[in-house]
C-alpha cells in the first residue's frame, strides 16, 4: 500500500511538473524587431504611456501626424473633430508606416476624442490593413473612459487578434492641464503598464 501511494504521488508530481512547463511555454513573448507602436498624442500624455511601453517591450515608435496640424486653440480643436465625427471625414496622414508587413505586433495608443477615436487614428486604421495582426489598444482620457473608441478600433480591425486594451486618466486640456502623467504619477502608471503587459502575456 506504502509502494502504490508513493508510486501515485510520484506521477502526481510529474503531472504537475508537465503542467507547469506547458503553462510557461505557452507565453511567447513578441520579437522587439516585430513589435509597432503607432500612437496619436496632443497633450503628450498618450505619448509617455507608448514611450513606457517601449522601454519594456522594444519595437519602433511612431508619431502619427496630420499633413495638416489640428489648430493649438482647443475650442477650435474640438469643434473641427466635432465635424469630422459628423462628416465621416478621414484626415490625410503624414506619417507613412514602411514595411508594416514585417510587424506582427502592433500596439495602438489614442487619446478619447468626443467619446470616439480620434479622426486621425480612424485614417491609420482605414490606411493601414492589419489583418493576421496581433493588435493592443491603449488609452488616455480625461475621465470619461474610452466612449466608442474600443469599438470602432474593432470594427477597422476585423481580422486581428485584438488584446486587452490599457486605459488610464491623462490630462484635461478643458481645465487647462496638459501634461499629466509625469513626477510620482509617471512613476504609478508606469507599473500599471508593466502589470498589464504581464496581464497580456507580452511580458514574462
Amino acid at each position: 500500500m506504502t509502494k502504490l501511494l508513493a508510486f501515485i504521488l510520484m506521477l502526481s508530481s510529474c503531472d504537475a511538473s508537465n503542467t507547469k512547463e506547458a503553462n510557461a511555454g505557452s507565453v511567447v513573448i513578441p520579437d522587439p524587431d516585430k513589435i509597432l507602436i503607432v500612437y496619436l498624442s496632443r497633450t503628450e500624455n498618450t505619448k509617455t504611456v507608448a514611450e513606457m511601453i517601449q522601454r519594456k517591450t522594444g519595437g519602433k515608435l511612431v508619431a502619427l501626424e496630420k499633413e495638416n496640424p489640428y489648430p493649438e486653440n482647443y475650442q477650435k480643436i474640438v469643434s473641427q473633430v466635432d465635424q469630422e465625427n459628423e462628416d465621416g471625414f478621414l484626415p490625410p496622414l503624414k506619417t507613412k508606416i514602411k514595411n508594416l508587413e514585417n510587424y506582427d505586433t502592433v500596439f495602438i495608443g489614442f487619446p478619447t476624442w468626443d467619446m470616439q477615436l480620434p479622426p486621425p487614428m480612424k485614417s491609420f486604421l482605414n490606411e493601414n490593413n492589419l489583418s493576421g495582426k496581433t493588435v493592443i489598444p491603449f488609452n488616455t482620457n480625461a475621465g470619461y473612459g474610452l466612449g466608442q473608441s474600443l469599438a470602432q478600433l474593432r470594427s477597422l480591425c476585423l481580422n486581428s487578434e485584438i488584446l486587452k486594451e490599457f486605459s488610464v486618466e491623462g490630462g484635461y486640456e478643458k481645465q487647462g492641464v496638459l501634461l499629466a502623467i509625469k513626477g510620482d504619477r509617471e512613476q504609478k502608471v508606469s507599473l500599471q503598464v508593466e502589470d498589464w503587459l504581464r496581464a497580456i502575456k507580452i511580458l514574462k
